[in-house]
């Protein structure tokens, strides 16, 4: 079964919710889960576009109040 991981980044400004997504699914397997929770408006635009650039899988993206949360599965 993946491990799954949760990076807390609420509170922080574009472009560090995606800068810091990339470094934590660096050091995860393939295939581990990363649980990402940011109050940036425009991590919903740049996770999302990360994952696909990058080959991870976006496994669930969404909104609780002013916290996005996004459930990733590192790609290979």
């Amino acid at each position: 079964m993946a491990e799954a991981s949760l990076l807390d980044l609420k509170g922080l400004n574009c472009p560090l919710p995606v800068l810091r997504t990339g470094k934590a699914l660096r050091a995860l397997a393939a295939g581990d889960l990363l649980i990402v929770e940011a109050t940036d408006p425009m991590a919903a635009i740049d996770i999302p576009h990360f994952c696909r650039e990058q080959g991870h899988r976006l496994v669930e993206e969404k909104k609780e109040g002013a916290v996005l949360r996004f459930i990733i599965a590192r790609g290979a």
